[in-house]
């Protein structure tokens, strides 16, 4: 019988209560979508500060994301799902709802906090798949998890800007407030699973030591991708200042959309083949892929076909990333490994922006897809010599015992 494309995606669909699953993690990702635009327009527009200003608000929830996802992971491995949603529900709820009423120094203050008990939708989507999904076929599941993912970036800054550009900022922040508390607690309601019934068998919930998972393999993995982030934010950056240099920002949404699109093309390709390539070697291609499009910036249509190979690559580097913590990290610990991954593309993402558009102020746009490319590179580059270091190490370790129990 021959090999049918897209029976990879039917079978995961056809999982048991991922369907639901699925569609509730869509909808709790794209007000954390929204949230960046909005905030940098608030901030600009209602409390009259410069773009500086709203980029210290997001650099602060960035960071509380990237210093809490590994606690708030590691929490719901102890305690479970439900107690965390419901506390990361009431603080995103009030957060946003206070976020219009205070001042720029108040807000500053509060954002930290905010972004450290942010309810985890990203994290606990991938749970929730690697729970219901079987391991062959979680490859198909986080590519289709991640093409929804690019479909959630397609909508919600979207909706954002129309949302405060036609109300007030008090209602649309409250708005976004009220939906991140409506799909807490749906979640909340819905309980999917985080654990399959064999990983709830007591060895399968006993926390193992830190060292005995978290080894040199994960953190080249977590590292890559950093890297990844790094470089797609760095293009997402140098590609506005490219468009803005030449009086093209009105072809920005279209752009991105394609990007977005390519992205989606890619991620669907990657979950319906039968073996895809790792997630080191799609970093690499990314990277490389993105660092020549500066060479031909101008007219808005040429920079827009040369950006479709490097997101072509985009969410299968997502997917084949996932796909590898899930399979590095033990289940009693997996909450917390994949706040981990959330911590490092939230790292990679803040590195990212100020590294690129530092050498865009320096030079041009064109040097900002080099530099996002070069930066993602060196990040990924890092991580696959430390890998293959490790696992060079491994190998001599056992021969160079076996030799000393010969002599003996």
């Amino acid at each position: 019988m021959g090999y049918v494309p897209f029976q990879p995606y039917r079978r995961v669909l056809s999982v048991p209560g991922l369907r639901p699953s699925m569609a509730l993690m869509f909808f709790a990702r794209v007000p954390m979508t929204m949230t960046g635009v909005t905030l940098t327009l608030y901030v600009v527009s209602g409390l009259g500060r410069g773009y500086g200003a709203a980029g210290v608000v997001g650099a602060a929830v960035t960071l509380g994301m990237a210093l809490g996802a590994p606690a708030i992971g590691r929490t719901i491995d102890r305690y479970g799902l439900r107690p965390v949603v419901a506390v990361c529900g009431l603080s995103s709820t009030a957060f946003w709802f206070a976020a219009p009423h205070l001042s720029y120094g108040a807000l500053v203050a509060c954002a930290l906090p905010a972004g450290v008990l942010s309810v985890p939708a990203g994290s606990l989507a991938r749970q929730i798949l690697a729970a219901l999904v079987p391991a062959e076929q979680r490859r198909a599941a986080y590519s289709l998890d991640t093409i929804l993912v690019e479909a959630s970036f397609m909508i919600g800054p979207a909706a954002g800007i129309a949302a405060i550009s036609s109300l007030s900022a008090t209602l649309t922040l409250s708005g976004i407030g009220t939906v991140f508390g409506v799909t807490a607690l749906l979640i909340f309601l819905l309980n999917p699973p985080i654990r399959n019934e064999d990983e709830l068998a007591p060895t399968g919930t006993v926390r193992p030591p830190l060292r005995s998972w978290l080894t040199g393999r994960l953190l080249a993995t977590l590292l890559i991708a950093a890297g990844t982030l790094f470089c797609l934010v760095g293009t997402e950056v140098a590609t506005l200042a490219a468009l803005r240099s030449h009086g093209d920002v009105g072809w920005t949404g279209l752009v991105i959309a394609v990007m977005c699109a390519a992205s989606m093309l890619g991620g669907i390709v990657h979950g319906a083949v039968r073996k895809s390539l790792p997630q080191g070697l799609l970093m690499l291609l990314l990277a490389l892929l993105v660092i020549p499009v500066g060479l031909a910036t101008q007219p808005w249509w040429l920079l827009m076909l040369l950006l479709i190979p490097t997101n072509l690559l985009c969410a299968p580097t997502l997917a084949a990333t996932t796909e590898s913590v899930s399979e590095l990290a033990p289940p009693a610990v997996r909450g917390e490994a994949m706040g981990l991954q959330d911590a490092s593309t939230r790292l990679g993402l803040a590195a990212g922006s100020p590294v690129v558009g530092f050498a865009i102020d320096h030079s041009s746009p064109a040097w900002g897809f080099a530099a996002a490319g070069c930066g993602g590179l060196a990040l990924a580059a890092l991580g696959l010599v430390w890998s293959l270091r490790l696992r060079r190490s491994s190998v001599r370790t056992p021969s160079l015992a076996a030799a000393v129990r010969a002599r003996r």
